[in-house]
């Protein structure tokens, strides 16, 4: 074979050699590209997929955090006052309540106690269009009652921003909302009905059995069991929404001059976005005599929220997830100005939040209320320890508050702004540290400026802390002493804080 020949057949050779390596190649990158979509879609259908309910036994009491089984005795659910009276007098033990169970540090059970759950003792007892008041079974949900009044044009006065909690529960933590010129919600309760260590049923309100109506709501089911609650309503108004962005340190001008001093704001929040925390989006729904946009009334109940999901997935997981939030999807969530119903804006459902599984990471809350004027020294110290600490903060919320009329354990004793900072955590021990290191960090930042710190989460603060935020606590373990006299009505932040 000559020289020429041998050439042209290594030429070829190498030709085919060359062919078959990009067949190779083409295949090794389509297999790739499809293993890769394939992973995607199970990531996603894994993130997506409707929530995993967690089978435990009945005994045993967790929050919506699923960082806190607490293995309990028993567990009763009454539909009367009375099974309540009789359970309570003839327990010997310890004694909890639970309704929507959205509390996140064991504030709803101890171990070994009877528990109270309040979920079927729901009756709507009376309702005055007239009056604009109605009165309601403690574990009674917002949800019902906006069905129940939203055809005689009332809405609820003041709740928290969803509407799946039970009035109970509400009451037992003091919420409060996005309401502009409100705050606790201590503020819009006429009376109460509450059951007593020895099985008495009394009636409370701000002229009678005040004291008891003052250590009760934002107590914590620490004094006895709430039956019955009567409720001031309010109109319900259409309300116009209207988005501004703007830097945190504009903030606190812009919400004293055109939402606080703003004769139609109803509702509003702004958005904090992390990780820098220093550009805001302001939300204010501003009653209007323009034609709603949004048919709907109420938001639809057992509804999917999978988009939902999807999106805290990217928000809280993909790199660069938060540029994504700031600048495509809140951009797109926020543009023009809908038209909605004072009820529709009060019936957020808190599934829209609920991620498909719980077992490894958990999503939970904060929330730190500091004066007024303090504004921009609280934001420029969380911002430092959030940062130092590489926390997963997802969003802060910033709400307003006006000063509590009078409850014993008062997290608003002047008008406040409130940070809730909602986060990503895991659920394994080292993790715990790590979130229990910068909350007390962010716990002495809000004291530092004269504030205090959100009693429903996790039960990181020390004792001392806890009597720094509530001045009000001696007075309040003083009144349980007088009507609990055996401690009869514990959960875990009582077991902590309170020591008869």
């Amino acid at each position: 074979m000559n020289k020429d020949r041998l050439a042209s057949l290594n030429t070829f050779r190498l030709t085919i050699w060359i062919g078959d390596r990009k067949k190779l190649l083409r295949r090794l990158a389509v297999l790739v590209l499809a293993l890769t979509v394939l992973a995607f879609i199970a990531a996603t259908w894994g993130v997506i997929r409707s929530p995993i309910e967690s089978r435990t036994s009945p005994l045993l009491v967790n929050d919506v955090t699923q960082l806190n089984p607490i293995a309990v005795r028993r567990v009763i659910t009454p539909s009367t006052t009375a099974e309540i009276i009789a359970a309570v007098q003839q327990s010997q033990g310890p004694i909890s309540i639970g309704g929507a169970r959205h509390s996140m540090g064991g504030q709803i059970a101890t171990a070994g106690a009877l528990y109270i759950d309040t979920s079927s003792f729901d009756r709507i007892i009376n309702f005055s269009p007239r009056l604009k008041t109605i009165t309601v079974q403690a574990g009674t949900r917002w949800h019902q009652i906006q069905e129940h009044i939203d055809s005689a044009d009332l809405s609820v006065k003041i709740m928290q921003t969803y509407a799946n909690f039970t009035v109970g529960g509400s009451l037992s933590v003091n919420a409060h909302g996005r309401y502009i010129g409100q705050g606790p919600l201590i503020r819009s309760v006429k009376s109460l009905q509450l059951v007593l260590a020895d099985g008495s049923l009394i009636d409370a309100s701000p002229t009678h059995n005040s004291a008891v109506f003052y250590g009760v709501i934002g107590g914590y089911r620490g004094l006895g069991v709430v039956t019955e609650v009567t409720l001031d309503l309010a109109e319900n108004v259409r309300v116009k929404r209207r988005a501004q962005a703007m830097l945190i340190g504009e903030y606190k001008r812009y919400f004293f001059d055109q939402v606080r001093k703003s004769p139609s704001a109803v509702f509003h929040n702004a958005d904090i976005y992390p990780d820098d925390y220093t550009q805001v989006n302001s939300v204010t729904y501003s009653t209007t005599s323009d034609a709603v946009t949004v048919r709907d009334r109420l938001i639809a109940t057992h509804q999917s929220y999978w988009r939902d999901r999807f999106l805290f997935w990217v928000i809280s997981e993909w790199p660069l997830g938060n540029m994504i939030r700031r600048r495509i999807v809140d951009p797109i969530r926020f543009s023009g100005e809908p038209v909605t119903w004072r009820n529709y804006e009060a019936s957020y459902d808190v599934a829209e939040l609920e991620p498909s599984s719980r077992a490894d990471s958990t999503y939970v809350l904060e929330e730190y209320f500091v004066p007024v004027q303090r504004f921009d020294d609280f934001a420029a110290l969380m911002r430092s320890v959030l940062r130092r600490y590489h926390a997963h903060v997802i969003n802060v919320s910033i709400r307003h508050a006006m000063k509590d009329p009078g409850s014993l354990l008062a997290w608003a004793r002047t008008e406040v702004f409130a940070f809730v900072i909602y986060y990503k955590q895991g659920t394994n021990d080292a993790a715990k540290k790590v979130v229990a290191a910068w909350t007390r960090r962010l716990i002495d930042a809000a004291l530092s400026v004269g504030g205090s710190y959100y009693l429903p989460y996790q039960l990181h603060a020390t004792v001392e802390q806890f009597l720094r935020a509530y001045p009000g606590a001696r007075e309040f373990f003083v009144l349980k002493q007088r009507l609990d006299p055996t401690n009869k009505f514990r959960n875990e932040l009582w077991n902590k804080y309170y020591h008869p």
